[in-house]
């Protein structure tokens, strides 16, 4: 099914809903949330992912996992979806956090069939078969660490959402410690406990997000460099290859 809308179809009775949309650059969907779980995959283009736990980037060759009922936010940056609907008791993911996954060659290939199969498919059928196929592979996807955790305690979570703004990796812990009124030690406990990483973990993590959707948009590895705070591009690349494994120009080129 293709550029359906949920709300028609959520009532169908079958684990499984497939639903292909095609979305303008730049497309913002507002916080939602869906009954359904939900697995995203981006065909084309790239996606930003927010929800209050945090935010996430979604790379080509990848999706999100979104628990059902989890409120969160969209951007598309030229995408094109292949979107799984799945009931809460089919789940085939635990947890209450969004997951970015792994697409493999075989799950991309079974998505694009399943936004072709009818909702009311055959269950035991080759359609049904496809669907339960889906969910094994689902299951079975390796998880990215393409995500910024944002803490609860609001002081500190309103310097994180301004920071993923407008991401610089020059920010230092010990300027948001005096914003903070807090030593640079006691900083850095405190921003662990509530985020669970480092503050320079945490910041590079954010900067790399930014990079993935500046480079998915079309800037060059030069303006995100000094854009993000880089001193040249050669230690921007660096610190890319180290997280990734490949050059941003291979990441551009994929």
């Amino acid at each position: 099914m293709r550029n359906q809308s949920l709300d028609t179809l959520d009532p169908t009775p079958r684990a499984v809903l497939a639903i292909g949309t095609d979305y303008a650059p730049g497309t913002l969907l507002e916080m939602h949330s869906h009954r359904r779980a939900q697995f995203l995959y981006g065909a084309t283009g790239l996606m930003e992912v927010g929800t209050d736990d945090g935010a996430w980037v979604v790379p080509p060759h990848s999706g999100v996992w979104i628990p059902a009922g989890k409120p969160h936010r969209v951007k598309m940056v030229g995408v094109s979806t292949r979107s799984l609907y799945i009931e809460p008791s089919a789940a085939p993911r635990s947890g209450s956090l969004c997951e970015v996954l792994a697409v493999s060659p075989l799950l991309r290939h079974l998505l694009i069939e399943a936004v072709d199969v009818p909702a009311l498919y055959d269950l035991r059928g080759r359609d049904g078969l496809l669907m339960s196929l889906v969910l094994q592979e689902v299951r079975r996807a390796a998880a990215l660490p393409f995500f910024a955790p944002l803490p609860a305690e609001p002081r500190l979570a309103a310097l994180c959402i301004a920071f993923l703004h407008q991401p610089d990796v020059r920010t230092s812990p010990l300027a948001w410690a005096r914003q903070l009124h807090q030593s640079e030690r006691t900083f850095s406990r405190f921003f662990r406990l509530h985020t669970g990483v480092t503050f320079a973990e945490w910041r590079s993590q954010a900067c790399l997000l930014s990079a993935m959707s500046q480079l998915a948009m079309g800037h060059s590895v030069t303006t995100v460099a000094l854009q993000l705070g880089y001193d040249s591009p050669g230690a921007f690349s660096t610190m890319f290859r180290k997280k990734l494994g490949h050059k941003p120009s291979a990441f551009i080129a994929a």
